[in-house]
């Protein structure tokens, strides 16, 4: 059932039963209609609780972890909110973001959610042509999505004006302080307006976030997802693990853990119908018999693929949760979280598909790395134990895809009638050693079964992440207590010609590295930093990139020397190597 429309919005066309939910929190018209055909079929927690007091234009304190879909919970309020007409200038919206990949993605997010409502949405972050920032926000935006650090650049180039601001967003505000944002974010908040609406999100609530909220939210809704609660219903005999996994591999990675586990029967869940359809067009692709099931399908239509599923016709189901419910095959042996899951309630809804009346199930998660925080709340949650396993390399799809072959060859040889075949096994005999008719048989048999072969596979970049003394993952290699781990593999020194005399901390290296590159600040390994200069371990692909970002900015309002570290050289000017006797300065 849709709300009563308010005086001065069009009418809500009767919603199916994809978009009520939304439309039941008076969302209007063009955003439900981008909503369903993206193919968000219900909102989630965080959205159902956040919407209406952002609506009414309340300051909001949210604690919600990557995934849980809040950056719908404050991109539609405030595309809602949008004054119409539009002033031609300045923005009326800005999101703070720690990494420029986090946001592009926001931006995008923004796009799409106000496509129908011609909503101008800019991006500003570091390693952009500054110029074409200038010029788009000369012809004036709705919305500013930026790091800190570029927006404070803008704000004292006099290129950002904030006096229009009606809402400021701090979003993953945890991650921003532990990248050193802390003065920036003071900085720009001083530049908006008293009376604006501040929206907070962070996936923990140290003190320090607490106390920014103190600061600059007057009299906030404050909304967490319930983590404390068991939730009933887990499945004791299911095997759950996760990998971690670059967005950009999670087609291949999919692949690549299905042919290792290969399942009788699979379900993969995604979070909209756009993603089961492209997934689903990917899988059968691969040789998978794949199937799709999600809100945007007729009932017809769903049973028809129910009934593939259930007959063996088809092998895997791609669907959303909303299309999934109370689905119960009885040939299901994996589920599949293609991302994690917002909030621990739909992850024990969807492992509960497997594993029941005591038939042993997998649970599958597929994380990208800064999901992996949400793995360690649904442990909690539910008190379970979620492996991180690395992907199969392609020696372990190679092992795999022969131990398949001889276990079908096993099952022949005890099970099936093979005296027909006898006659011609003796005739190749006469011409051929008996062990290379036997190795050509099963090399048949292998090529049959499984069209394809290892070698055709690329390796997937294997993630690593580590717990540290918070339980947040980080780069491995990086020493938070000052420990002086050696230099991790894959990384490299880059040298910086700032150091101590010039103020430089490292919460500014890895600000100025995340603001101008497309490098995490979980990438980043040891920083040391010596009087003269400064050494940070980075990712060897990505230290060139590093480099160049690093080249044209500053650090701490000066220009530096940036390049590669020569091992033995100090900054060219005299100054010795770090004596491991000293660590007072490494982190």
């Amino acid at each position: 059932m849709s709300a009563a429309p308010t005086p001065t919005e069009p009418t809500t066309p009767a919603a199916d039963e994809d978009t009520a939910a939304f439309a039941d929190l008076g969302l209007r018209t063009e955003l439900l209609g981008a909503l369903s055909a993206l193919g968000y079929e219900e909102p989630t927690p965080i959205q159902s609780e956040a919407i209406p007091p952002l609506l009414a234009g309340r300051d909001l304190l949210g604690q919600a972890a990557t995934g849980t879909g809040k950056t719908a919970a404050f991109a539609l309020p405030l595309l809602q909110r949008m004054p119409t007409p539009r002033p031609d200038g300045d923005p009326v919206s800005l999101v703070l973001v720690p990494t420029r990949e986090l946001a592009v993605q926001v931006s995008e997010a923004f796009h799409r959610y106000g496509k129908d409502l011609g909503a101008r949405v800019l991006p500003i972050y570091g390693g952009q042509p500054i110029g074409r920032q200038l010029r788009a926000l000369d012809h004036g935006v709705d919305v500013v999505v930026a790091t800190p650090g570029r927006a404070l650049d803008h704000i004292a180039r006099g290129t950002l004006r904030l006096g229009s601001l009606a809402t400021v967003v701090l979003d993953e505000a945890d991650e921003m302080l532990d990248m050193g944002f802390a003065e920036d974010i003071e900085a720009i908040l001083e530049h908006a307006p008293e009376g604006r609406q501040t929206v907070l999100f962070s996936a923990t609530m140290p003190a320090r976030i607490d106390g920014l909220a103190r600061q600059h939210l007057t009299d906030p809704v404050r909304i967490r997802i319930e983590r404390e609660r068991q939730v009933a219903g887990e499945a004791p005999r299911v095997r759950q693990s996760a990998y971690i996994v670059a967005r950009a591999h999670k087609p291949a990675a999919l692949g690549r853990v299905l042919d290792v586990e290969s399942p009788t029967a699979a379900i993969v869940f995604c979070r909209s119908r756009e993603e089961v359809d492209r997934l689903t067009e990917t899988m059968n692709g691969r040789g998978y018999r794949a199937e799709a099931l999600h809100g945007g399908m007729s009932q017809e239509q769903r049973d028809r693929v129910m009934g593939r599923l259930r007959s063996g016709t088809a092998d895997l189901l791609v669907a959303t949760d909303v299309a999934a419910r109370g689905l119960d095959v009885e040939q299901l042996t994996h589920v599949v979280n293609y991302d994690v899951p917002s909030a621990p309630e739909s992850y024990v809804h969807r492992i509960g598909r497997v594993g029941r009346a005591g038939r042993e199930g997998v649970a599958i998660t597929l994380a990208e790395p800064r999901e992996h925080r949400m793995l360690k709340t649904i442990e909690r949650v539910t008190g379970q134990r979620i492996t991180v396993d690395k992907i199969p390399t392609v020696a372990d799809l190679r092992t795999r895809r022969f131990e398949l072959t001889q276990a079908a060859v096993r099952e022949s040889v005890l099970e099936d009638d093979l005296e027909p075949f006898r006659a011609v096994v003796e005739s190749l005999t006469d011409e051929f050693d008996l062990m290379e008719v036997a190795l050509a048989a099963v090399r048949l048999a292998h090529e049959a079964t499984l069209p394809g072969t290892a070698d055709e596979e690329e390796e997937i970049p294997q993630v690593a992440v580590r717990a540290n003394r918070e339980g947040r993952p980080g780069a491995e290699g990086r020493d938070r207590r000052g420990g002086g781990r050696s230099r991790a593999v894959g990384m490299t020194q880059v040298f910086i010609g700032l150091g101590r005399r010039a103020g430089v901390r490292p919460q500014d290296l890895v600000g100025a590295i995340t603001g101008e590159t497309g490098v995490s600040g979980r990438d980043i390994g040891s920083i040391e930093i010596a009087d003269r200069f400064s050494l940070v371990e980075v990712p060897q692909g990505m230290a060139d990139e590093v480099i160049r970002g690093l080249r044209g900015s500053t650090i701490k309002g000066r220009k530096a020397t940036v390049r590669r570290d020569r091992d033995g050289e100090g900054d060219g000017g005299g100054e010795r190597r770090f004596d491991p006797r000293d660590r007072r300065d490494r982190r």
